[in-house]
């Protein structure tokens, strides 16, 4: 039962293939004139989780990670990849053809700057790339003396011969017991936010799902399905999807909301809408270089921004929210079997990484309800758990031992997205550890118990996870929540709690809160429920007030936690919040050992 997933921890990187490779690509290149190419980790939609026939980076290089970009010039080349990956390329990736380049240090634009040869001329493809990505390589590139070229089509798919077929993954309605809203009031919603605009392009999968109460199966971990579609302020909508992902009753009903049309048949669109004048809004995140050109220089007025549709998205609605809250009860029903089973399994000294994640997908899919998970687990012991975003693979697999044990995962269910981290110790802790979880969980519960004003961003109430850690001189290196979706990403903009943080809280945005602290080479910590921003009621406020509701359901470590480091508050939050724990779940757990285990695990302090 286990082969699909045992398959997705299993290093699919073969250095081997890449000498070869990049010699056809720049061969190819010659043919065309041109000197250098990039290479993104990205499809039409800049998903984050794309399709096998769009992993071209993984193809030429070997590396597999979720984000990532190569760029191939006549002599050398070069892979820029984030921090969670530093680890991760020197395994998968020929450095000797591929100089890894951290790219929170050194810019693909500065990169180019310093490297291109004055002259060259740097191809691109255009569906891969947003117009706001061209404007600032095509600045590098002149700066550098060079010249940016589109090249359609892309060159590595005519060298690509085994390379997989696009996905035809089956659409299916998304029902309104779910979505809470028509499609059709959706769509109206979205064309009267057109203030001054006769046409949206809809690039975002996630959007076309959303607007249109549709689900599909393009992509791993995510319900998408790979779409584009045209909100017009004046006249029916209409969707770009192929044929064959459609049945019968599907096509019946998205032809009642919309005209349904093949995806080639977007581009001439497009051009018939810059013909007329027409102004068109494009999504600044998810839209094709190529889209906006074609409506530019057909005659059209173009704007790229934010598309409407997603801060629609991310505000739930009633029925939305209380399907969250259904899927997290559901979702800590299997992590705290979970827990009881390692509590009982890891201490013999013989469960992996890969044991636990596979239990943990078990133990969510004996709901009957589960369809996925939400991406893949991270499932780290020791040392790996001081990789923030460790993926384990064959080679990678440790056995659980005395320690620390992080495991960060979620389930997506028809009814809601869940994503939750916890981390354990197996046998006793040392004092630093308690004193390090004990300074991640007071910045947790300082998120949980945030009041802020309404037009306050995340980017406000960062710090509040972080200061017990800079009491101490420690800091971690990531955001402290993304935005979660409805049946839909793990990973939701445009809301989230980071110093980047800019668009404002608003009720029914749902977040993580996740602090953590990473001591390299020994262990890491992370903390991770998810909350909803809901309006608080304060006597004598003078301004509207917001703050959380926290959904996720699950007990934190006690063993873990110094006690001394926490205030009044703090202990109450802590006994409440498992309190409730217990309530919830208690009820759920058919296995007498389980609730005497929960019982304990969430005992008052």
């Amino acid at each position: 039962m286990f082969e699909s997933l045992f398959q997705s921890f299993e290093d699919r990187s073969d250095l081997s293939q890449s000498v070869a490779r990049v010699a056809e690509l720049r061969a190819a290149l010659d043919r065309q004139r041109v000197d250098a190419f990039l290479i993104p980790r990205a499809d039409q939609h800049q998903n984050e989780y794309v399709a096998g026939s769009e992993e071209r980076l993984a193809w030429l290089s070997g590396f597999t990670g979720s984000a990532g970009l190569a760029i191939v010039l006549r002599e050398h080349a070069a892979i820029f990849i984030d921090g969670r990956y530093a680890l991760a390329v020197k395994d998968q990736v020929d450095t000797a053809i591929f100089q890894p380049v951290a790219i929170e240090e050194t810019s693909p634009e500065k990169w180019l700057e310093a490297n291109l040869p004055r002259g060259a001329r740097l191809g691109y493809d255009p569906w891969l790339h947003t117009p706001r990505q061209i404007e600032r390589l095509a600045k590098a590139v002149g700066a550098a003396g060079g010249e940016l070229v589109p090249l359609e089509p892309n060159p590595i798919d005519g060298l690509w011969a085994d390379r997989p077929a696009p996905p035809l993954g089956k659409i299916s309605l998304h029902a309104r017991k779910f979505a809470g809203e028509t499609a059709s009031s959706k769509l109206a919603r979205a064309a009267a936010a057109l203030a001054g605009k006769d046409a949206l392009l809809v690039s975002d999968p996630h959007s076309v799902a959303w607007a249109f109460n549709i689900r599909g199966r393009d992509v791993a971990h995510t319900p998408l399905p790979l779409a584009h579609a045209l909100v017009l302020k004046e006249g029916r909508p209409r969707v770009y999807v192929d044929a064959r992902k459609l049945d019968t009753k599907l096509r019946e009903t998205l032809s009642k909301l919309a005209d349904v049309a093949a995806p080639d048949r977007l581009v001439p669109d497009l051009e018939d809408l810059g013909k007329a004048g027409k102004s068109v809004l494009f999504d600044a995140a998810t839209v094709a270089a190529k889209l906006t050109e074609t409506a530019k220089n057909a005659g059209g007025r173009i704007e790229v921004g934010l598309d409407p549709i997603a801060l629609m998205k991310a505000k739930k609605n009633p029925t939305e929210l209380e399907g969250a809250r259904q899927a997290h009860r559901r979702d800590g029903v299997a992590v705290v079997r979970f827990l009881h089973w390692l509590s009982v399994q890891a201490p013999k000294g013989n469960v992996t990484e890969i044991d636990a994640a596979e239990a943990l997908e078990t133990f969510r899919r004996e709901s009957g309800k589960l369809k996925d998970v939400s991406f893949p687990s991270i499932a780290a012991a020791g040392p790996n758990a001081a990789i923030p975003h460790y993926r384990v693979t064959v080679k990678t697999n440790r056995t659980i031992g005395k320690g620390i044990f992080l495991i960060d995962s979620g389930g997506q269910y028809e009814d809601g997205t869940t994503d939750i981290t916890r981390t354990v110790a197996i046998g006793r802790p040392t004092a630093e550890m308690r004193d390090r979880f004990t300074r991640v969980l007071k910045g947790h519960i300082a998120i949980a118990r945030a009041i802020f004003p309404k037009g306050a961003s995340g980017a406000q109430i960062d710090a509040l996870a972080r200061l017990p850690l800079w009491r101490a001189g420690l800091d971690f290196d990531h955001g402290v929540g993304h935005g979660v979706g409805s049946y839909l990403s793990v990973h939701e903009g445009p809301q989230r709690i980071s110093k980047l943080g800019s668009t404002p809280l608003e009720p029914g945005m749902i977040l993580s809160d996740e602090p953590g602290y990473y001591k390299a080479g020994h262990w890491g910590i992370r903390i991770e429920n998810l909350v909803v921003v809901e309006p608080r009621t304060i006597a004598g406020a003078e301004r509207e007030m917001l703050g959380f509701e926290t959904i996720t359901l699950a007990p934190i470590d006690l063993s873990l936690v110094e006690r001394k480091l926490f205030d009044a508050d703090e202990i109450a939050w802590l006994n409440a919040y498992h309190a409730r724990v217990r309530k919830e779940i208690s009820p759920f757990l058919a296995e007498a050992a389980a609730r005497r285990w929960l019982a304990e695990a969430t005992r008052r302090i």
